[in-house]
């Protein structure tokens, strides 16, 4: 049986590493490689998954390790999933947007999520049910229809094909779009700041801290289709403040609208 008030805080004194050595770089660290899927990665990158990764391997050598950086490494079915800098184009031009991601999961299923803004000194928290900003539990908004709804997503650079199709015709009927932000973008969505956030060619690292983060705060995250995000899931999500809102955006990423 989990002790998830000891995981939790075992997760805050990680997001508390990671937030130091990113601050450590910010600005400082602008040199990067490209990796085989030409995404670019920095020595802070490298530096935070480093020792994240040698802190669990210390604290529970009994649970896997997926990291963007590193890979992925078994357990006994309990994972923690990093994402040491999501948004490394943002961090290596001097943008504040970028975080650093931490999930817990188990069975397939999220059950922790940390959106961590070093930059910011801002952080999410999501653990049974409840999300934090701050400290404080926070809400998405009452927003039911995108005639009412704030859109955003990262970049249009993220949709290929069709994909792309049926984001502009979802997000043209919103008051308003926005681009920019990676994961701080879902973070607002938890606060109630945006009401949808729809992306797509993500990676699990990428989107399983997100889930508790939206659903801890009354908000429904998915994939286009509506299936609950795992680690088999082909990249494309949907976040969004309410039932209804989530639906009608499905129903324009779908097709059918």
């Amino acid at each position: 049986m989990n002790d998830y008030a000891a995981i939790s805080t075992f997760a805050e004194e990680l997001a508390d590493v990671a937030r130091r050595i990113a601050r450590e770089h910010f600005r400082s660290t602008t040199a990067f490689d490209l990796k085989a899927d030409s995404s670019p990665v920095t020595v802070a990158d490298k530096a935070i998954e480093r020792a994240l990764r040698a802190d669990i391997e210390e604290r529970f050598p009994e649970h896997g390790i997926f990291g963007e950086e590193t890979g992925r490494t078994e357990g006994d079915g309990r994972i923690w999933v990093l994402d040491p800098i999501d948004g490394t184009k943002s961090f290596i031009t001097g943008m504040p947007l970028f975080g650093a991601l931490i999930a817990f999961v188990e069975q397939d299923r999220p059950q922790l999520g940390i959106i961590e803004m070093p930059a910011l000194k801002e952080r999410w928290s999501a653990s049974q049910g409840v999300t934090a900003f701050a400290g404080r539990p926070c809400r998405t908004s009452d927003c039911k229809t995108l005639a009412d709804a704030r859109v955003h997503t990262a970049s249009p650079d993220i949709f290929t094909g069709q994909d792309w199709e049926r984001y502009e015709r979802m997000s043209r009927q919103a008051a308003i779009r926005r681009f920019g932000g990676d994961c701080y973008q879902y973070g607002l969505l938890a606060s109630g700041f945006c009401d949808v956030v729809v992306e797509a060619s993500l990676m699990p690292y990428d989107y399983m801290a997100l889930v508790p983060v939206v659903e801890g705060a009354g908000g429904c995250i998915t994939d286009w289709e509506g299936r609950p995000l795992d680690f088999n899931s082909d990249g494309r999500v949907a976040a969004a403040a309410s039932k209804a809102l989530h639906a009608e955006t499905l129903e324009y990423l779908s097709g059918n609208a």
